[in-house]
């Protein structure tokens, strides 16, 4: 089976140029058509191909001018996006530095409610407010509940209403 293979791709190398195994084989280059293998056309499409190269190099005054436009447009965005690149990242920054100053005042804010209601002694109060001051507490005929449904605050000195 080995020896068919090799036979069928020796015998299509010439037609299909395919190669096979770890070394290749240099082609004849190809000729295009219309051109004959004399020195002389040769040299005349040779310099026509490289006069067409060196038309294709040159760089008109229009397209030096565009292209010179469209550098200084590219500059003017790149240093344009890179400011912007740059406020934004300072603002952030300050963005947490505020937000680590307002940590610490609730912190501290927490800290002091807690100082304030453990300073209070309720019972302290109640002692005082009955026995220096006199107050009682108001009986259940003295205390009248009621709801209000115009709004959802009570106005200190608005009218009570009857029952």
């Amino acid at each position: 089976m080995a020896g068919k293979r090799n036979s069928y791709h020796s015998n299509s190398y010439h037609t299909r140029a395919y190669v096979e195994g770890n070394t290749a084989r240099k082609l004849k280059p190809a000729q295009a058509p219309g051109v004959r293998s004399t020195q002389g056309v040769r040299r005349s499409v040779d310099y026509t191909v490289r006069r067409n190269q060196e038309k294709a190099l040159q760089m008109d005054l229009p397209f030096v001018i565009m292209l010179t436009i469209a550098a200084i447009c590219t500059l003017y965005l790149c240093v344009n996006y890179l400011h912007v690149q740059s406020s934004i990242t300072s603002r952030i920054h300050n963005i947490e530095l505020l937000e680590q100053d307002l940590e610490v005042l609730k912190s501290e804010n927490d800290a002091l409610e807690t100082s304030i209601n453990t300073y209070v002694d309720l019972d302290y109060v109640y002692e005082v407010a009955t026995q220096e001051l006199g107050m009682v507490y108001a009986n259940k005929n003295q205390v009248i509940m009621y709801n209000k449904t115009e709004s959802e605050y009570v106005r200190q000195y608005d009218d009570i209403p009857k029952h």
